[in-house]
């Protein structure tokens, strides 16, 4: 059954290890099924919610549609796009949040975790992005969106919004209802320097994370610099409890070399951390270099960066504003 599939990156700059196997990596598996119609979208939008250097925004938004193309993401089979060009996503949105009740964002927890102990002084923006998220996923009659274990409650949200638009405007399946493609394991990438944190751009030791514009050096020696503990690599997941680092080393090689976690502890289990760094190292570091050495020959080339994304844009607003008119004459306008 052919899927119609809609995901977005923040063009947050120096993207990571974390964001490739949390997200793009699955994109690119997306987009090589002949299946899938598949929509990539770099979500600009939601950046500004936090402030932003407009010099370092435009930047980051070409560096995030080079890490697409980088990584394997064929601009010729999926639309890629930045979401400000097509204005039906903030249209939309201000038609959704209209008719989503506060209690469900107020339940949204992620909006806790991102405004911190002062939620007086956190933009508007922040609060209601959620529904911006719904909007980007119900204008293109999406049927399935790839999520993280950190935005299942979001697309449960959209699934709600869809449904309550229906029921209040008696139009039956207008709105699409997603499903979630949730990756089963290891899609939530931990830091090199502590394991009980997710790895960050926003850490200040740089070798908490590998960047993906990383040289093979530079990923072997943060590897090897990593922490771990001092016992064996155990042949049973139920005995990485409470062992957060060797957890997360062995993760990340389960999911870079697409096998089972399973599968990684019968191929280390006894040995020490030595060898896994060893072979890590060598398999991340002949997997993410090649990214990194495309990523950096792209961002070279703003124009034909921007050629892919006003041709994705051009795309994703016809189908968009097709359905934000439709939307409009059920609502009344």
């Amino acid at each position: 059954m052919s899927k119609k599939i809609f995901s977005g990156v923040q063009p947050t700059g120096n993207l990571h290890l974390g964001n490739y196997l949390g997200a793009i990596k699955n994109f690119v598996d997306l987009n090589n099924d002949k299946e899938n119609e598949c929509i990539f979208c770099v979500v600009d939008l939601h950046a500004i919610t936090v402030k932003q250097d407009k010099d370092q925004l435009r930047d980051n938004i070409r560096e995030t549609a080079a890490t697409f193309i980088a990584s394997g993401i064929d601009p010729s089979k999926s639309i890629i796009f930045n979401q400000s060009k097509v204005h039906a996503h903030s249209e939309g949105s201000w038609m959704l949040s209209c008719m989503a009740p506060m209690g469900w964002l107020n339940r949204m927890t992620q909006f806790k975790e991102k405004a911190g102990k002062d939620k007086e002084k956190a933009s508007v923006g922040l609060y209601i992005y959620p529904i911006l998220m719904a909007s980007d996923i119900l204008l293109y009659d999406t049927t399935h969106v790839p999520v993280g274990e950190d935005q299942k409650q979001h697309l449960e949200l959209t699934r709600d919004i869809a449904q309550k638009f229906n029921k209040d405007f008696n139009c039956d399946d207008f709105l699409k209802v997603p499903e979630p493609l949730i990756k089963k394991s290891f899609s939530r990438i931990m830091s090199l320097k502590d394991g009980l944190k997710k790895m960050s751009k926003s850490d200040p030791s740089d070798l908490s994370r590998i960047n993906l514009t990383d040289t093979k050096d530079e990923i072997i020696n943060k590897i090897k610099k990593a922490k771990t503990d001092s016992l064996p690599i155990p042949e049973d997941d139920q005995k990485l409890k409470d062992r957060p680092e060797a957890e997360n080393l062995l993760g990340i090689y389960s999911s870079i070399s697409s096998q089972t976690l399973s599968k990684t502890l019968e191929e280390f289990g006894g040995k020490n951390f030595l060898d896994l760094k060893t072979q890590l190292g060598d398999v991340l570091s002949s997997k993410i270099s090649p990214i990194s050495n495309e990523i950096k020959k792209l961002i070279n080339d703003n124009k034909y960066l921007d050629n892919i994304l006003e041709q994705g844009a051009s795309k994703a607003e016809e189908m968009a504003e097709k359905k934000i008119k439709e939307m409009k004459k059920i609502i009344g306008f």
